[in-house]
């Protein structure tokens, strides 16, 4: 069941696994998320609520094994 609009939160974490993390809690939670990278990373990538359930799936067995390539990601709350 989703829940009731609150005010937008947005939060920076400095891997997709915090990301992701964060992500799964709230969406399990029942609300709206999306995500996406900040600058200065290029190109920049935006990942929808409807997107959610397959960005948290993707990879989800395999981490970056080199972590000077990883992305900062945000999550969005609604």
């Amino acid at each position: 069941m989703v829940r009731p609009r609150s005010p937008r939160s947005t939060r920076t974490f400095e891997t997709e696994a915090e990301a992701k993390a964060f992500a799964r809690m709230k969406f399990d939670d029942g609300l709206i998320v999306t995500a996406g990278t900040i600058n200065p990373h290029a190109p920049r990538t935006a990942i929808p609520s409807e997107g959610i359930p397959r960005w948290l799936e993707y990879g989800q067995e395999q981490e970056p094994k080199d972590p000077g390539g990883a992305q900062e990601p945000t999550s969005k709350t609604k």
